[in-house]
């Protein structure tokens, strides 16, 4: 279970009553957008309240009176989907930045300065939109929140989201080296071994994380790994 101090306060108000749940903030928003959650290990405890704070629960009548069940999960459910969130200034903060630094890995890693077909430093992105004055939604889903960053950055910066194709080829015995870094950041679009035993392979990865892995397989093949860009698939 999330620990009490690191949950926040969801409140739904019925039949002029109060409900709330203290749950934890990072599934807040999967729940309001539909996603389906197993709230299990989510709240702090298994209890409706009439007030958190002062831990006034709400009797098993009651609540079967409101919504037609006792089961603490599928109420909790309820209250998050259709109530409000609280939360304190503090915890308001730490999740602001939380998610912040969360847009600005996205950003770094998918995107890329199209004027130069490299990714910009995470320092880069961070100061732009510091420049641009985003705010960050800390109940915003990334994808949103990573279409306003970029909606901000392009007055500021030459970026655009892109994903590209590279074409790999290694050595036959420093291809088990290198596979699973490179199926850590993308997708193995084609592969062949060559008849010296070689292997090569066409790879789709986020335009940010070009150089990064680059460098990880020059490292890890001594300077032999062949990295040759083949083109960009951005929008």
């Amino acid at each position: 279970m999330v620990k009490a101090e690191d949950a926040v306060i969801a409140r739904l108000i019925k039949a002029g009553s109060h409900f709330e749940v203290l749950v934890d903030p990072k599934v807040v928003q999967d729940i309001k957008s539909g996603k389906q959650v197993d709230l299990r290990e989510k709240l702090a405890q298994d209890h409706i309240y009439k007030d958190a704070k002062k831990g006034d629960k709400i009797s098993d009548e009651y609540l079967q009176k409101q919504f037609h069940t006792i089961d603490v999960y599928t109420i909790a459910l309820e209250i998050i989907r259709q109530g409000e969130v609280q939360i304190t200034t503090e915890q308001k903060r730490v999740m602001v930045e939380e998610k912040r630094k969360q847009v600005v890995d996205y950003i770094a890693r998918n995107a890329i300065n199209p004027q130069t077909n490299t990714p910009h430093p995470p320092a880069r992105i961070s100061a732009a939109l510091e420049e641009a004055k985003f705010h960050v939604d800390p109940f915003k889903d990334m994808d949103s929140l990573a279409e306003d960053a970029m909606a901000k950055l392009r007055p500021i910066l030459p970026i655009r989201l892109e994903h590209i194709k590279i074409r790999i080829k290694v050595e036959a015995a420093q291809y088990p080296r290198i596979v699973s870094d490179v199926k850590a950041a993308g997708k193995i679009l084609e592969e062949e071994w060559g008849s010296d035993g070689s292997w090569t392979g066409l790879v789709e990865i986020p335009g940010g994380v070009q150089t990064a892995l680059e460098e990880k397989l020059k490292n890890k093949t001594h300077g032999q790994a062949e990295v040759t860009f083949v083109g960009g698939l951005g929008n």
